[in-house]
C-alpha cells in the first residue's frame, strides 16, 4: 500500500441513540471489538503464537494490522492497541515515504468511530481526505485480504483549521499574553538571558494591566521600558538592558515580516472546541491545515504546544479512563525540539507527563526516536516504528539507537527495520495491565477514508459551512497595551507643554513642580487608568497566574 492509494474500510457499527458523556444526543459508537483468541491462532508457529497472545486483550481495542512472521502475513494473529491505553502517549516514526501519515489516518479513524475526538496537524496537506470515503482498488483488496480486514469506504466528521487565517481553515489565534514568554521565546529563538528578560516584560505588563493581545502591544511595552520615562520601572527586579530589548524588538519585527502577526490577536481560539463530539456520536477529527506555513516550523510547532498547554490548564483530573478525552497527533515533532531551551524542554516533559491524567493522549510523529529527547521518549508507551534507512554512518548509528529502545524480541531488529515495506511497522504497545506487549512486525490495515487530499473547493465549502466559522473568521482589535501607552504618551506630552507654558519667567518666582515623575505614575493618575482601575477592581496590580509554559490561566 502506497501513500497514493485511494482506500477505505468499514466504519465501526453505531449503537442506538442516546446521550454521550458530554450530554450531546446522537448515535453513540459501539465499543471497539474486544479481543478473543484469534481464529486459527492454534496453527501459528510457536514463536508467532506467543507474540499473538500478547495482543489478546479482553477489553475494547483498535485493530492495527496482522503479524508478519518469517516473511508471511498471518491474518489469524491480529495486532491491536487497547483503547484505554491511548492516553499513555505514543511515537510513530520512520523514514520519509514509509507510511507514517497513513498510520495516523488509520488510528484517527478508529478513534473517531469509537467516540474519541482527535487532533491532527496536517503539515503536508494530505490528511484532509479523512473526511471523505476512500476508493476501492486492487491494492486495497490485496492488502485487506492479507490482514483479514473487512473493507468498506467511510469518511469521518472533520473540522478544518488554519493558523491565523493563512491558507484554508477556520482561523486559529492566540493572544500574546496567553501564549506566554516561554513559548514566545522559542518562536523568536531567544537565548536564556533574553528569555528571562521577556519574562520580566510579561510580568510588568500583567502587573500594570497592560493587555498583550498582539505583537504591536508587546513592542509598545518593550519600547516603553527602555524609554527615558519607563526604564526605571524594572530596576528593582533586574532591569531591561537596551541591548536585550533591541534583540527582542528585532526578533519580533523579523517575525512579523514572515507574516506571523496574523497568528496573534483576537478572537482567541477556545481549545475546548477540540473536545466536541460529532452530532452522530463519533469523535470529531480536528485537522490543522499547515501547508501554507510549513516554511515557519518554529511557529506552528510551538503553536501546537500552546494548544496542549491550554488544554492542560482547562481539563480536570480524571485518572485512568476507559477511553481518552482527546488524542493529539504532533506531526514533524523534531521541529518542536530543535534549538529548544532547557526551560522549554523541561516544560514539555512535565506537560507530557501530567496531561495523561487529564485523559489526553499525545502521539509524536517524526523520522527517528532520536528526534525526541530521552525524558519525553520515556513517557511514550505505544510505539509504531516504520522502516529506517542506513545509507550513512549517522543513519547506522540512529538505527542501532532505535533498536536499543525496544524490548527484547526474537526478531533481528536491525535487519527487520531496514527491510520493512511501505505500510509495515514494528509495533509494541502497553497492554491492559500497563506492561509492554511483545515486539510485533506488522502489516498495517488500509485506512477507511480517502488517502489523498480533498479538492480545494470541497475544503473551502467544509470550512465556511462550519458553525465555528462565524465565531473566529474575523479578527478583532480591542484597546490594549499599544493604545493605552500611546494615550498615556500623548497625555504626558500635553502635560509637559502645559507646564512649560505656565512656568513663570521672572527670577525668584516659585519653582515649577517636579516634572520627572515616571510615566507609570502619570498614567496611573490619569482618567484612562482610573477607568481601568474601576474595571479591573481588585485584580489591578495582581500578576496573572501562569502555567508551566508561562501561558495565562483563563
Amino acid at each position: 500500500m502506497t501513500d497514493s492509494d485511494q482506500t477505505a474500510a468499514a466504519p465501526e457499527p453505531m449503537g442506538a441513540a442516546g446521550p454521550d458523556e458530554t450530554g450531546a444526543r446522537g448515535r453513540t459508537p459501539a465499543p471497539a471489538a474486544a479481543s478473543a483468541p484469534p481464529p486459527g491462532s492454534a496453527s501459528l508457529p510457536p514463536a508467532a503464537a506467543e507474540i499473538a497472545a500478547g495482543y489478546g486483550f479482553t477489553g475494547p481495542a483498535m485493530e492495527l494490522g496482522a503479524l508478519l512472521w518469517d516473511g508471511q502475513c498471518l491474518p489469524g494473529a491480529p495486532i491491536r492497541i487497547p483503547l484505554a491505553m491511548l492516553n499513555r502517549h505514543g511515537l510513530v516514526a520512520g523514514a520519509t515515504g514509509t507510511g507514517k501519515t497513513k498510520t495516523l489516518q488509520l488510528i484517527a479513524e478508529q478513534l473517531s468511530a469509537n467516540g474519541v475526538p482527535v487532533f491532527l496537524a496536517d503539515v503536508k496537506g494530505d490528511v484532509s481526505g479523512i473526511s471523505a470515503p476512500g476508493k476501492a482498488g486492487d491494492k486495497v483488496a490485496e492488502r485487506s485480504a492479507q490482514v483479514g480486514q473487512d473493507w468498506e469506504a467511510a469518511g469521518f466528521p472533520c473540522e478544518f483549521y488554519g493558523l491565523g487565517g493563512i491558507g484554508p481553515g477556520i482561523p486559529l489565534r492566540a493572544t500574546v499574553t496567553s501564549f506566554g514568554p516561554v513559548l514566545l521565546s522559542k518562536v523568536l529563538q531567544l537565548n536564556q538571558t533574553q528569555e528571562q528578560s521577556l519574562g520580566l516584560i510579561f510580568h510588568y505588563a500583567d502587573s500594570k494591566g497592560l493587555e498583550l493581545y498582539d505583537l504591536k502591544d508587546l513592542k509598545a511595552v518593550v519600547g516603553f521600558l527602555v524609554s527615558d520615562v519607563g526604564k526605571a520601572e524594572l530596576k528593582g527586579i533586574g532591569g531591561l538592558s537596551s541591548t536585550t530589548a533591541g534583540v527582542i524588538l528585532r526578533s519580533i519585527t523579523a517575525f512579523e515580516q514572515q507574516g506571523a502577526e496574523s497568528f496573534f490577536g483576537e478572537p482567541e481560539f477556545d481549545t475546548s472546541e477540540l473536545l466536541r463530539p460529532a452530532p452522530d456520536g463519533r469523535g470529531l477529527v480536528s485537522v490543522l491545515e499547515l501547508p501554507a506555513v510549513q516554511d515557519k516550523p518554529q511557529l506552528f510547532s510551538t503553536f501546537l504546544m500552546w494548544l496542549l498547554a491550554d488544554l492542560f490548564q482547562k481539563l480536570p483530573e480524571v485518572g485512568d479512563v476507559d477511553r481518552p478525552k482527546l488524542v493529539f497527533f504532533f506531526d514533524e515533532a523534531h521541529l518542536l525540539f530543535n534549538g529548544a531551551s532547557k526551560a522549554f524542554l523541561e516544560s514539555i516533559t512535565q506537560t507530557v507527563r501530567l496531561i495523561r491524567s487529564k485523559g489526553v493522549g499525545i502521539f509524536f510523529v517524526t523520522q527517528t526516536p532520536k528526534d525526541v529527547p530521552g525524558d519525553v521518549l520515556a513517557q511514550l508507551g505505544n510505539r509504531v516504528q516504520h522502516a529506517l534507512r542506513a545509507f550513512t554512518p549517522d543513519d547506522a548509528k540512529a538505527l542501532k539507537a532505535t533498536v536499543r529502545t525496544f524490548p527484547n524480541s526474537p526478531y533481528d531488529l536491525e535487519e527487520l527495520l531496514t527491510g520493512l515495506g511501505t505500510g509495515e511497522a514494528v509495533i509494541t504497545v502497553l497492554s491492559e495491565n500497563g506492561a509492554p506487549t511483545p515486539v510485533a512486525a506488522t502489516r498495517l490495515r488500509a485506512p477507511q477514508s480517502l488517502m489523498a487530499p480533498i479538492d480545494a473547493a470541497a475544503l473551502e465549502a467544509a470550512v465556511k459551512s462550519s458553525l465555528l466559522y462565524g465565531r473566529y473568521a474575523e479578527p478583532v482589535d480591542r484597546e490594549s497595551a499599544f493604545e493605552k501607552l500611546s494615550a498615556a504618551e500623548r497625555t504626558r506630552q500635553a502635560a509637559s507643554v502645559e507646564a512649560a507654558l505656565n512656568t513663570p519667567s521672572e527670577k525668584g518666582s516659585a519653582r515649577p513642580k517636579k516634572q520627572d515623575a515616571s510615566l507609570a505614575e502619570q498614567v496611573v493618575g490619569s482618567g484612562i487608568f482610573r477607568s481601568l482601575a474601576r474595571s479591573l477592581g481588585t485584580q489591578l496590580g495582581r500578576e496573572i497566574s501562569r502555567s508551566l509554559f508561562g501561558t495565562r490561566r483563563r
